[in-house]
């Protein structure tokens, strides 16, 4: 699932009918979901979260923008917080399948248009700056709103998009790029804020003021105070005291979960804590999280514990949901504070059926699902069955010389498992976008080029999905290799179901390719489609079935020269 986070920043926080309109104006655009919006009175500035597609998101941050730009009159706007435009600041953050650099891309095509179209002047800011001086929104933002009129005549603050000329009403907007920013609260068992406090400006990156022997700032020789770095990169931290759960806190903003990571703000804070004879009784996370740094703080503690972390991302979760103390003050709830679980499609996907229904599905009358996704399936249970065996193994004595290899395996086979979990509903929607595609009108001449190019792309969606699950049982074959020949013996048979089933997807798969293939024309785009998708499938299967050959008949031998042996 690829999805980007937007927040952008708008200078109202007051009129109901204004903040309603500009998240209407975001809640239509298709792919795209309303996750959160924060007005502030005094700020008189309302941040709204949603979630989406790339596309998607860079759709729906131009509308609000668009219907910022017609009712908020920046001629008129008074409020606490800095700001200098209608939309203030609107940045991309990268949650799955996204990288800093595609966010930075999404914030170029988004300010080009709203420079364009809307005539408003476009900063670019943060990981999407194409000058050092506008990579903090602080420096962008100097003078703010008041100051635009002058400013904007300098040619050192020229916009990177839209025109060089002050807009009364909107002023300007800051369109970035940025990692995602963690709100983070570790508890203590303690009232004191000044403790509290302590902690927090040993951790944060800005550090403290040095003090010499007797307890005085040590300045330098402009007179300014020296500081001591804290020992936590891009992280804030502040300590208060929360009345309403009677105890102090040491606030924390990660800014880089990839830099400094939930578990290591919270181990630390541990560390400190102790030697202040206090004790941390666990965290919060305010407001939502992505999935990965909650699967990274699983790994983490399961390597603590010396256990595998070749698990699920549901076991991960619970891991880290109980040692980072996460229902500590609040319940957690996964499907509510993760984005990637709160971001759901509108339909019921195969994979979130029970076995039941779904094979009820499956045995309808329609036609999707169909073989397609069962050859998914199979690749899932392969997979799933290596990575159970894996796990088996790397908790038993006598396989300590094994435990990294195992480990490693095992870890292959729950992102397997997941490539072919996701493939399962990609096979029965490429089904229904070639259903989709064929159904387009074609009664003009451009309507029916549109409709030839759908239905190709259809086509080729239809033979891409089976052909990446016949890929994959490649790698779930390696990995039973692995479970068969260094895995617990008792579990044969297992290693042996997990070659059966690859099989069963492979053949499967390559049924599928064979078929989609077929229906496509001999010439053209068509017929080099057809030519290479069939050429690369009957290689990869030909290579399947020797692999596949040789290790059943070794699990087979193994089978019944055990089974002689005890006769």
């Amino acid at each position: 699932m690829r999805l980007v986070e937007c927040v952008p920043n708008f200078s109202d926080g007051r009129n109901e009918r204004v903040i309603n309109a500009i998240t209407d104006a975001i809640k239509g655009v298709e792919g795209v979901s309303l996750l959160d919006v924060d007005p502030g009175w005094s700020t008189n500035r309302t941040v709204v979260t949603f979630v989406g597609e790339p596309d998607a998101a860079v759709e729906a941050a131009f509308q609000a923008i668009a219907m910022a730009s017609q009712l908020i009159d920046m001629r008129k706007h008074k409020g606490e917080h800095p700001r200098m435009g209608a939309t203030d600041v609107c940045p991309f953050i990268p949650v799955s399948g996204m990288t800093m650099e595609e966010c930075a891309q999404l914030a170029e095509r988004l300010g080009k248009r709203v420079g364009e179209e809307l005539k408003i002047p476009v900063y670019l800011y943060a990981n999407a700056a194409k000058r050092p001086d506008r990579e903090s929104l602080a420096d962008i933002r100097k003078g703010e709103y008041e100051a635009l009129p002058e400013k904007i005549k300098e040619d050192w603050f020229k916009p990177d998009f839209g025109p060089a000329v002050f807009n009364e009403r909107c002023g300007a907007t800051v369109i970035g790029a940025r990692p995602f920013l963690i709100a983070y609260n570790v508890n203590l068992n303690t009232r004191s804020k000044k403790l509290a406090h302590q902690i927090a400006l040993d951790i944060r990156e800005a550090g403290k003021a040095k003090k010499d022997a007797e307890g005085k700032s040590v300045k330098d020789a402009q007179g300014k105070p020296i500081k001591e770095p804290g020992l936590l990169k891009a992280c804030r931290a502040v300590g208060w005291y929360v009345a309403e759960y009677e105890r102090a806190q040491i606030s924390i903003n990660l800014i880089d979960y990839k830099i400094t990571s939930l578990e290591h703000a919270f181990d630390e804070s541990c560390k400190l804590a102790q030697q202040l004879g206090l004790r941390v009784t666990g965290s919060e996370i305010v407001g939502m999280v992505p999935l990965e740094p909650m699967i990274l703080a699983g790994r983490h503690y399961l390597k603590k514990q010396g256990r595998s972390t070749a698990v699920s991302d549901k076991e991960l979760i619970t891991v880290a949901v109980q040692s980072l103390g996460l229902t500590d003050l609040t319940p957690f709830d996964p499907e509510q504070k993760i984005i990637e679980y709160k971001v759901k499609a509108k339909e019921p996907l195969l994979k979130d059926k029970t076995v039941s229904d779904f094979l009820d599905e499956l045995a309808s009358e329609s036609p999707a699902p169909g073989g397609g996704s069962v050859a998914a399936l199979c690749g899932a249970l392969s997979a799933s069955l290596s990575a159970m065996v894996a796990n088996l193994t790397f908790e038993k004595k006598g396989f300590e010389k094994q435990k990294k290899l195992l480990e490693e395996t095992g870890v292959k086979g729950q992102a397997l498992k997941a490539r072919f979990i996701t493939a399962i509903d990609a096979d029965t929607q490429a089904f229904n976008r070639i259903i989709e595609a064929r159904r387009m009108a074609k009664s003009t001449a451009d309507e029916i080029a549109d409709r030839d190019q759908a239905i190709f792309a259809a086509n080729k969606e239809a033979i891409d999905v089976p052909m990446s699950v016949l890929k994959a049982c490649t790698e779930a074959l390696d990995i039973a290799s692995t479970v068969i020949e260094h895995g617990n013996p008792n579990s044969l048979s297992d290693s042996g179901c997990a070659v059966l089933n690859a099989v069963a997807a492979a053949e499967g798969a390559y049924f599928n390719v064979l078929i989609n293939a077929g229906g496509l024309g001999q010439e053209g785009q068509e017929g080099t489609l057809r030519r290479d998708s069939l050429k690369q499938a009957t290689a990869t299967i030909q290579s399947i079935r020797k692999t596949a050959q040789a290790l059943q008949k070794s699990v087979l031998e193994k089978l019944e020269q055990d089974t002689t042996a005890q006769v």
